[in-house]
């Protein structure tokens, strides 16, 4: 219900992304159950639209469908880790009309090796990016391949992120190859707008996670008995929301401005005028 209110409230424009990432709640452990597992399910603009509880037996990867069958996805692009890059979800995304952008590691050996060794130093740029941040300097180089016979349902493209990363502090140059594949066809989207996304769908660490360990100290919360651990991060979840769709950048302040007037956070949630 909350990803919904959430839902209806945005006015999402083009093609809308959404990532799709777990968290441990650390401080639901209890001598005799393992700590409890939220798959979540958050646009790239800081709402959760959908959470999940992982079944304590199991991991992430069965929960994906149930978790996005309560969204319509229509004209939605959805992000994950290496985890969720399976055969079984990827059909299930062109059913639903969704597109995907899939890290692949050698978790599926034969699809990277097929991937990783295309062509690419004979692919022309189709993004170039250089930030400097936290004493880092970063560049990222992004190429796309159209391939057709990608051994992964509906796959229309084949994806390579090169970044360097120069820490200034140490001296100390980090270079990393990632490879994707995805449901777009050649076109649909511009180099920098898959970067965007790429890059984009690391933001559920900033956006949420963190916000919830470091704002409402998650895991130092002692409810652990049930589901009251998906239910609390559910309400924190809604506060979140409710703040980045008004425009809010920092949390922090945003509840500490609602909490000086009863009102402001019923005139929030649209329940006064």
């Amino acid at each position: 219900m909350i990803g919904a209110f959430l839902t209806a409230r945005a006015a999402p424009a083009g093609l809308r992304a959404i990532a799709v990432d777990g968290k441990v709640l650390r401080g639901s452990r209890t001598a005799t159950a393992p700590a409890v597992t939220l798959l979540a399910a958050m646009d790239h603009t800081g709402t959760v639209l959908a959470q999940r509880q992982v079944d304590g037996k199991s991991n992430e990867i069965p929960a994906f469908a149930p978790l996005l069958d309560s969204l319509d996805l229509t004209g939605t692009v959805i992000t994950a880790d290496a985890l969720h890059t399976q055969h079984a979800h990827g059909t299930y995304l062109q059913a639903c009309g969704a597109h995907y952008l899939a890290v692949v590691k050698a978790n599926h050996p034969g699809l990277f090796d097929r991937v990783r060794h295309l062509p690419w130093q004979e692919i022309g740029l189709g993004h170039y990016e250089r930030t400097r941040a936290h004493h880092r300097q970063e560049i990222r180089r992004l190429k796309t391949a159209a391939f057709a016979h990608i051994d992964y349902p509906d796959a229309q493209q084949a994806l390579q992120i090169v970044r360097w990363r120069r820490d200034f502090s140490t001296g100390k140059l980090a270079i990393e190859r990632v490879y994707l594949i995805t449901s777009l066809p050649p076109g649909a989207a511009s180099g920098t707008q898959l970067a965007a996304w790429i890059k984009g769908h690391w933001e559920i660490e900033n956006l949420l996670h963190h916000v919830r360990d470091r704002t409402f100290r998650e895991d130092d919360s002692k409810i652990h008995t049930g589901h009251l651990p998906q239910v609390m991060a559910g309400l924190r979840n809604l506060a979140i929301g409710i703040h980045r769709q008004d425009g809010q950048t920092n949390i922090t302040a945003a509840l500490r401005h609602a909490a000086r007037d009863c009102h402001r956070p019923l005139a929030a949630l649209g329940l006064t005028g």
